[in-house]
């Protein structure tokens, strides 16, 4: 069952969703339901039945691997929210997006900040676009911005709770 199909609205003027598209709309579902029941995602995976699109399986592993990185990125860059006070669809949409931020580099930044606010207009509050769009641009500054000769190379940062 889709979790998240309940929420689901039409993607207005849109065609039919691209692959990637789909692939991150069944792996929010799938972190989605594995949060609800207090599941690790790679458990909730090897429950499933048919195992869906390789990408999902991609971004739904590598957010359950690395998501003590992960949340302590969001956590540094969402200032005056933590994560425990996100509409869990926004913290499990800002996963996936930080996760391909730093771990998929050929997923453009500008796709997968675009796809995760889309995502977040259909799924979540009024404000979400505009909080995801806010988060993961600033995630994106620090672990995508290109090399200069003052910068040298990028490494993402230890990042520290909000204070």
């Amino acid at each position: 069952m889709d979790v998240v199909a309940d929420m689901r609205g039409p993607h207005p003027g849109a065609g039919p969703p691209s692959r990637r598209r789909t692939a991150r709309d069944r792996a929010l579902s799938l972190l989605y339901e594995a949060e609800a029941k207090d599941v690790e995602p790679a458990e909730l995976l090897g429950e499933l039945p048919v195992e869906p699109d390789p990408f999902a399986v991609t971004l739904v592993r590598g957010v359950g691997e690395h998501r003590q990185r992960i949340d302590a990125i969001i956590a540094s860059r969402s200032i005056g929210w933590g994560l425990e006070r996100m509409p869990v669809v926004d913290r499990n949409l800002l996963r996936i997006g930080v996760y391909e931020l730093l771990e998929e580099p050929e997923v453009p930044t500008a796709v997968v900040i675009s796809e995760a606010v889309e995502l977040a207009k259909t799924y979540s509050t009024e404000e979400s676009g505009r909080f995801v769009n806010g988060v993961l641009a600033r995630v994106a500054e620090d672990v995508r911005r290109p090399p200069g000769p003052e910068r040298g190379p990028v490494a993402p940062s230890t990042p520290s709770a909000p204070g």
